[in-house]
């Protein structure tokens, strides 16, 4: 009951359904429209056309902006003041956001711009920008972001280069 009396992130997403199906039902108008009403009693902007999976957990879900052709998997969590943004021509036709695989997490802050994907599992730290694509499990951390892999792929600790990087 406290969940569905008190998360905003959850009365965002419960909204998102409804504005999604106006949406694909071509009532475009009201769809934004329903989707602004959300964004101004949850604080949490997602578009209505975005694709979402399963259980998105929005946590402290005040100031996530999610945007129009942004896709995102089942079991993902985001943390407040998330943006999944565009870059490009606005457009119905060009993907201009990111598509975020299963079971991905993002800290408090963070930026993800572009039709980039994030590999299933992966993680971005907080206040991250992230401008290229990380693989299956991996994180990615830091302004621009790092990516680090626990098979020694990418950057290392705390975007730091790796060993065999140093040139002494």
């Amino acid at each position: 009951m406290e969940v569905f009396l008190g998360y905003n992130g959850f009365h965002a997403v419960c909204w998102h359904r409804l504005s999604h199906i106006l949406w694909r039902l071509g009532l475009r108008a009201l769809a934004r429209f329903s989707s602004n009403l959300a964004r101004i009693f949850t604080g949490v902007e997602i578009h209505p056309q975005a694709q979402i999976g399963k259980r998105l957990f929005i946590d402290h879900g005040t100031g996530c902006v999610i945007g129009q052709t942004a896709i995102i998997g089942d079991d993902v969590t985001l943390y407040h003041g998330v943006t999944l943004g565009g870059v490009g021509k606005n457009g119905h036709k060009i993907k201009r956001h990111p598509t975020l695989e299963d079971g991905v997490m993002v800290g408090s802050g963070a930026q993800i711009l572009g039709d980039i994907t994030i590999g299933a599992n992966a993680k971005v730290g907080s206040n991250s920008v992230v401008v290229q694509d990380i693989p299956n499990g991996c994180t990615a951390i830091g302004i621009p972001a790092k990516v680090i892999c626990k098979d020694g792929r990418g950057a290392g600790a705390y975007g730091m280069p790796s060993v065999e990087d140093w040139v002494i």
